[in-house]
């Protein structure tokens, strides 16, 4: 059964998530704002699920079909085989809407119409007149742009971000897929680059770093809406897991510190490492101003305060010159990965970036700056 998968993800990442969708054996059919689509099958549904690291969610695209009028929207809603996904008992709640530039801009018609449309598909097909919404969730997203509507099915439930390890929650934390996709960006060789972060709060880059070192998947540990799917056979996620556990390696030939002035962040770093069962990372109480490093090579990627995470005695202006000046003299060929919302970081950081990139921290627009050093050589130096 072959089925387009909509594979989400935050604005900026696309060209990260389209390599991770092409390194899992997938073809590509279109990549969008925030969005790569691909062809698969069941079983795909189950394996990207489980391993891309920076989706937010995966959809299954169920038509895409032209509607100027709520007529049109609600017969050609009703032609579609909904039965096919749908148990007589599911839910279907219509979870996001968006339109834009479209006759159709009215959300909660558009909805409204959708979901009586649905019903009566399913109605006539299961031949009850109630239908009790009891069992599995296959939550409908309606996106309709320049009058074209797409229906797709949210085969997630919680954002695949919901890895399962942060149980202990803090202030403010990064998001667990753009960590993710922070530390690919980054080009990180886990078997020839040392990986701190300096300001590791709760250890979410950290803990992402150890799960890519260690080929974890990131989905490994928690449930999925579609796996009460009844369409799904219980097998196939079955499988998916344990090729997964099979595909996890043991390997401790990498190095991951993290360090942070906030002993209670540190506290929950821990036990959310201990909880995501990765090794080989150590974190300690460090003030920025006492960081440095040994070795001469290695990554520095970091999430340092800003807005709630920015305790009241920090200053941000004194903290990023105090960052650059601390690198500048104790790690200079270093490559340093910075993610800040501040305009004026270069500026203060007194170094401008090899490279930035925009992408979004939730709804904070963020820039990437990545200032890159002198190639490492090509022994391993981590063991010597």
């Amino acid at each position: 059964m072959k089925i387009t998968l909509i594979a989400t993800t935050a604005m900026g990442l696309e060209s990260v998530l389209k390599q991770e969708v092409l390194q899992l054996g997938y073809k590509i059919d279109n990549v969008y704002d925030g969005k790569v689509e691909f062809e698969g099958d069941l079983t795909d549904i189950c394996k990207t699920n489980i391993w891309l690291r920076t989706a937010g969610r995966i959809y299954i695209k169920i038509a895409t079909f032209k509607a100027t009028t709520f007529d049109e929207l609600f017969d050609k809603t009703k032609q579609i085989n909904w039965h096919n996904w749908i148990g007589k008992n599911d839910r279907f709640p219509i979870s996001k809407i968006t339109s834009r530039k479209s006759t159709l801009f009215s959300k909660s018609d558009c909805q409204s119409i959708v979901k009586k449309a649905i019903v009566s598909q399913l109605q006539s097909h299961y031949k009850i007149h109630s239908l009790p919404e009891n069992e599995a969730n296959c939550a409908i997203r309606i996106q309709i742009e320049n009058d074209f509507v797409t229906l797709s099915l949210d085969s997630s439930g919680a954002g695949l971000n919901k890895r399962g390890y942060r149980a202990h929650m803090d202030i403010a934390p990064i998001r667990e897929t753009l960590a993710a996709g922070l530390i690919l960006l980054s080009r990180w060789n886990p078997t020839r680059d040392i990986l701190i972060d300096p300001m590791c709060g709760t250890g979410t880059i950290l803990i992402e770093a150890g799960m890519i070192a260690q080929n974890i998947a990131p989905g490994l540990n928690r449930s999925f809406a579609s796996e009460q799917w009844k369409i799904i056979p219980s097998k196939l996620w079955n499988n998916t897991r344990q090729e997964a556990i099979a595909a996890k390696n043991n390997h401790t030939n990498f190095t991951i510190l993290g360090s942070d002035i906030n002993g209670r962040s540190l506290n929950i770093a821990r036990k959310n490492i201990e909880l995501a069962n990765v090794t080989n990372i150590n974190v300690q109480t460090l003030p920025l101003s006492e960081f440095n490093s040994r070795h001469k090579f290695g990554k520095i990627i970091t999430n340092p305060p800003y807005g709630d995470r920015l305790n009241q005695d920090i200053n941000i202006h004194d903290l990023y010159t105090e960052m650059g000046a601390i690198f500048k003299d104790n790690i200079p060929d270093w490559s340093y990965y910075i993610i800040t919302p501040h305009e004026q970081f270069e500026q203060l950081f007194n170094k401008k970036a090899t490279k930035r990139r925009k992408l979004f921290n939730g709804n904070i627009q963020c820039w990437y700056y990545q200032y890159f050093g002198p190639k490492p050589p090509r022994i391993n130096h981590l063991k010597t």
